[in-house]
């Protein structure tokens, strides 16, 4: 038997509008379950990302984080710093395999190769 990733769940301080930004970002419907609790983003094919209120943010470097792949990574990266991710570091395992670390409006990191 095999497990199905059923969603990913953010801990944040505002559900809501962390829960959109990342719409805004990846795509998909919010669905807000209990407003200012617990809201997630669902969208067709890929697992639903969620966010739960937490009465402080997880200390230190995230241990799990979100992979995009893009066919412009600049492009993307600049569209992304414009939604309000911050850039946070840049690295590579050599030319074939490059990618550009960011975080969200909250400080969750995710990486765009």
């Amino acid at each position: 038997m095999a497990l199905t990733v059923e969603m990913i769940t953010f801990d944040c301080v505002d559900p809501d509008m962390l829960a959109s930004w990342w719409a805004g970002v990846a795509g998909g419907e919010v669905n807000a379950v209990a407003p200012g609790e617990f809201v997630m983003v669902a969208a067709e094919g890929r697992p639903t990302l969620g966010f739960q209120r937490v009465p402080d943010p997880t200390p230190g470097k995230n241990k799990v984080h979100l992979d995009f792949h893009a066919e412009d990574r600049e492009a993307e990266v600049a569209r992304l710093v414009g939604l309000g991710a911050t850039e946070t570091g840049r690295n590579n395992f050599g030319p074939e395999f490059e990618w550009v670390v960011l975080a969200d409006p909250e400080g969750n990191a995710f990486c765009v190769s």
